[in-house]
């Protein structure tokens, strides 16, 4: 179960950053957001369970960028 979330986790993350490199999404957009969201809170799981303490400080600080893009799409665009 770990390695499935893990692998959702860095599968999400990556698919968001090739589909904004393509220009398929833009950076600012919903999608991109919440994509990095849903990677980088599940790997930031994984690595407090599995205590990798680097591994949480990343996806910890990457969890609350992708939230503070959220927050401030949410301000600025109906």
């Amino acid at each position: 179960m770990s390695e499935a979330i893990q692998i959702f986790g860095a599968l999400a993350i990556l698919v968001a950053y090739a589909l904004a490199q393509f220009r398929v999404i833009d950076q600012t957009s919903y999608s991109y957001l919440l994509l990095n969201l849903a990677g980088a809170l599940a790997l930031a799981v994984i690595a407090y369970v599995e205590r990798l303490w680097g591994f949480v400080l990343l996806e910890v600080a990457w969890t609350f960028v992708s939230v503070w893009g959220l927050v401030s799409r949410a301000r600025t665009k109906p």
